[in-house]
């Protein structure tokens, strides 16, 4: 196991491994896009399929619920995982059987973009990768400065929705501790709830009980009720179609109930792909590309 972003001497000291297993989603994106699809011998349901490069890739079941059994058989010189999407069981189960395992965890692009050169380094393909991942680096550094120069949207992006018998509708949504927040940011937007942490329990999170202290517990994504979300008056609702699948029925909802914000009033309530706000990798050129228009209105 190795820290977030891939600074685990044994991998960049290892031959580059030609059998991978991926755990997760963004990251057999990535390899197909920087052209080393090949090596996937095993990818996840969600995943991309890089069979017209390789055709040898086998499915091993879900990001969560994945088949240790039909992992181990693919004899993977490594699996790639990430802390959020895969499980701690199988990650150990994994380390147990002496399958290499490397998991990432970024917070920001910042981040996501040093995993990326942190698997041309690993595949020992960094000639290759440099011009794409260079290019990429300046798309943010353009994409930083342009927000910079005109007014943060206050953005409302929930990743998840339900209801509560008292509490009444319900989202989940994120602070700023995570890789959703950081493209917001980037991208002119201010999230309303990047300063609200998670509170425990359930209840206490919808305000209708006392919180304790969280401890080791997950705080960056918040659950909130409809009068906190109105209460900050977001003049942007940006709604993605992962891992909750909003849509055109759950859009309404959301606009019924936050009658009266500046995002419903000007007509800002929108359905985006979600895989630009929670796909890390090669996904944020598509991300920069297209989520400043959801938030750049000057």
């Amino acid at each position: 196991m190795s820290d977030g972003n891939g600074h685990n001497p044994h991998l960049m000291s290892m031959n580059p491994p030609k059998r991978v297993v991926s755990l997760v989603p963004s990251i057999s994106e990535s390899l197909i896009e920087l052209g080393i699809g090949d090596r996937l011998v095993g990818i996840t349901d969600f995943c991309p399929d890089p069979t017209g490069e390789s055709g040898l890739t086998a499915a091993v079941g879900g990001t969560r619920s994945a088949d240790i059994e039909a992992i181990s058989a693919l004899k993977p010189e490594l699996v790639l995982a990430n802390q959020e999407e895969n499980s701690l069981e199988t990650i150990e189960e994994l380390e147990r059987l002496g399958i290499p395992v490397w998991v990432t965890f970024p917070k920001n692009v910042d981040e996501a973009i040093q995993i990326l050169w942190a698997i041309a380094r690993i595949f020992k393909i960094e000639n290759e990768a440099a011009p794409r991942l260079t290019h990429l680096e300046r798309m943010l550094d353009w994409t930083r400065r342009a927000s910079l120069m005109s007014s943060s949207m206050k953005v409302f992006c929930p990743i998840w929705q339900e209801e509560d018998e008292q509490a009444g509708l319900w989202w989940m949504t994120i602070n700023q501790e995570t890789y959703v927040d950081s493209v917001l940011s980037i991208s002119g937007g201010e999230n309303i709830f990047k300063r609200r942490d998670r509170r425990y329990p359930f209840e206490a999170d919808l305000g209708l009980a006392e919180p304790e202290k969280p401890g080791e517990r997950d705080t960056r994504y918040p659950r909130v009720t409809v009068e906190e979300v109105k209460t900050l008056s977001p003049q942007v609702v940006l709604l993605p179609s992962e891992p909750f699948p909003f849509g055109a029925i759950e859009r309404e909802q959301v606009i019924t109930a936050l009658e009266g914000t500046p995002a419903v009033q000007e007509g800002r309530v929108f359905l985006l792909d979600g895989r630009l706000l929670i796909w890390h990798g090669t996904r944020l050129a598509h991300a920069l590309t297209e989520v400043p228009n959801y938030l750049n209105f000057d």
